[in-house]
């Protein structure tokens, strides 16, 4: 423990750092930045939600610029199937012989940092390739188990549902992304800073500031900081007060949600406050940094009913809230 202020500022220089290199190809999106970065601190695994040209595809790609880690790009497509993301088993002939082996070529997944590119053009079945990868960092084949590089995170771009051609992601592969980060078009200065550095003759080279066993200390460090009782009952509240079936759950909640939150959500508000409190340099998480990262946990783990569909209520309303209704606990009596 007496180590960990040395170790929080190592977390807030990385911090500087990528930040500092993205934001030489990135115009703005600060936000955005910041929580893939938290995502990654915490071992978890981004899905970013946009229409198309806000520059999803260039964050992540920059970041594979930035941090020094193998990078694979996956376009999701009607027409791919899993085996074109995990890999596939090949049949080997041996020359001058009748024996033949079974060999597994790996996918594009055996990576450190994949970049799943619009993934929800692509039906269910290819969604769910991705499952096992994203929970249990490793990828079965034949019988044989084969570990994923570490570390390992996805990425991933999604179009709005709306838009012709998608498949919603089910709810469980949704459940395994840590956060949902919806990108919202830039601002007025930042629109023409961004025609100004694209319509130019501009080449960039982005510097490699952070390698894999840099990463992995890093998320180290994270899980080290410690976080009071206090902390941990009002990320339980939170996401305890999304479940319709809760007696005391609010009634706004009982009248516009079909289901809520799981207890994945409570870990993922807990390792996010300790991020985003280690990315400023910080020993102490407080509800504060709970709070700032609720919608990016919570969004996509509740579902709104037909009743809040008529009322023009969606699970961002829904978050804010429960911001408002979930009391911080007293620490005297946790």
């Amino acid at each position: 423990m007496h180590q960990l202020p040395e170790n929080l500022k190592k977390i807030a220089a990385a911090h500087q750092a990528i930040k500092a290199e993205i934001g030489k190809m990135i115009v703005g999106q600060e936000d955005v930045i910041d929580q893939v970065l938290i995502a990654i601190l915490a071992r978890g695994h981004c899905l970013l939600l946009g229409v198309p040209g806000l520059a999803k595809t260039l964050l992540v790609s920059s970041l594979g610029g930035v941090l020094d880690l193998s990078f694979n790009r996956v376009q999701f497509t009607p027409d791919l199937m899993p085996s074109d993301i995990t890999g596939t088993e090949i049949l080997d002939e041996e020359s001058g012989s009748s024996r033949r082996t079974l060999r597994f070529v790996k996918g594009p997944v055996f990576t450190n940092l994949l970049l799943a590119d619009e993934i929800n053009r692509t039906p269910p079945k290819t969604q769910a390739a991705l499952l096992e990868a994203m929970q249990e960092n490793a990828v079965t084949t034949g019988g044989r188990s084969f570990a994923l590089p570490q570390p390992f995170f996805v990425l991933a771009t999604q179009n709005p549902i709306e838009q012709e051609g998608t498949y919603p992601l089910p709810e469980a592969q949704l459940d395994r992304f840590m956060f949902l980060v919806r990108m919202d078009y830039p601002k007025r200065q930042e629109e023409i800073q961004i025609l100004r550095q694209t319509t130019a003759n501009r080449e960039v080279q982005l510097r490699q500031v952070v390698d894999g066993p840099a990463i992995l200390e890093l998320q180290r460090y994270v899980r080290d900081i410690p976080v009071s009782d206090h902390i941990l009952a009002y990320c339980i509240d939170l996401v305890r007060s999304t479940r319709p079936d809760e007696a005391d759950a609010p009634e706004f909640v009982k009248q516009n949600l079909t289901f809520g939150a799981g207890p994945r959500a409570g870990q993922y508000l807990v390792l996010a406050a300790k991020a985003w409190a280690g990315l400023q340099g910080r020993i102490n998480v407080s509800c504060a940094d709970v709070r700032r990262n609720a919608h990016a946990v919570l969004s996509h783990r509740i579902a709104c009913n037909f009743h809040a569909a008529g009322e023009g209520i969606d699970s961002i309303q829904i978050i804010d809230r429960l911001l408002q209704h979930v009391p911080e606990p007293d620490s005297a009596g946790v």
